[in-house]
């Protein structure tokens, strides 16, 4: 079958267009996303500076406003105004698909509830790339950020740990090290693939079981997308700590670490790593 580009339905119309730009990599853009940049009367962005590049490097011309989360409840009935004056007016943001944990569902909510037409033009997005290459299930739930309470962290983390798929989420390097620990305990059977500047110069994928896990040692710069693995199938789960194996956990759970003696008891038992973890775990916060 031949596609017709020339369809009536591929004309640019008035109304509100959801733009993806590139992650990274400026060459990333579609061809559809520059030919609706272009023929935009407004273009909402978070940051006119990053924006502004973007749009220069494809001879964009369309007029600039500025639309975060600080203010876009503000500019809410302005953008409004101009869309039912049927203008052509596209939603962009620093990088990837907006209102993917970026600003975007307050306006589109608003536009639906007036009945204004919003178009979808797809691209980039750190959430499928990372997935891509993840080697993992193809079943995922997208969450996001991390809270900034740890408390709520360690709620949703009980959640996220039973779901039969792999999960998604965007944090920063800082947080990521404070986050290890919750990681680990809810996470230990799991594999992790974790994505710095994606597209970009100094792109980098760190592959590890989650077990495995250290700190950074110095804050790497931007955010990090990162991916862990599916529920491992564990046939093993049934089998439980034997009393001579915690003899020797408590033995040694004050001269090594969790992870030090979790590796050490799994070498030579059949029991699941996460069973060895919590209890290791339990005793220390029995202390």
């Amino acid at each position: 079958m031949i596609l017709d580009t020339e369809n009536t339905n591929n004309k640019v119309k008035s109304g509100l267009y959801i733009v993806s730009t590139p992650i990274g990599n400026l060459s990333d853009i579609t061809l559809r996303a520059i030919e609706v940049l272009k023929k935009s009367d407004y273009v909402l962005c978070e940051d006119t500076r990053i924006s502004k590049n973007l749009l220069d490097r494809f001879d964009i011309k369309s007029k600039l406003i500025p639309n975060h989360k600080f203010n876009e409840k503000k500019n809410l009935s302005k953008v409004i105004e101009i869309l039912k004056s049927n203008y052509i007016v596209s939603l962009i943001s620093d990088a990837g698909t907006p209102s993917i944990s970026d600003p975007g569902a307050i306006l589109i909510n608003e536009c639906l509830i007036n009945k204004i037409d919003i178009f979808p033009i797809p691209g980039a997005s750190a959430v499928s790339s990372a997935i891509s290459i993840s080697g993992f299930s193809d079943k995922y739930f997208f969450y996001g950020f991390f809270p900034q309470k740890q408390n709520k962290l360690k709620e949703d983390f009980e959640k996220l740990a039973i779901l039969d798929c792999c999960v998604v989420f965007f944090i920063s390097p800082k947080k990521f090290n404070k986050s290890i620990k919750e990681i680990k305990h809810y996470f230990l059977d799991r594999k992790i693939l974790i994505c710095r500047e994606m597209t970009k110069f100094y792109e980098e994928f760190i592959r590890i079981n989650v077990d495995k896990l250290e700190p950074f040692k110095s804050d790497p710069k931007g955010e990090l997308t990162v991916v862990i693995s599916e529920k491992t199938k564990e046939k093993n789960s049934s089998i439980i700590l034997k009393e001579s194996d915690k003899k020797n956990i408590q033995m040694m759970i004050k001269k090594l670490s969790i992870k030090d003696i979790t590796d050490l008891i799994s070498q030579y038992s059949d029991i699941p790593k996460k069973e060895i973890y919590n209890y290791c775990l339990k005793l220390k916060n029995e202390k």
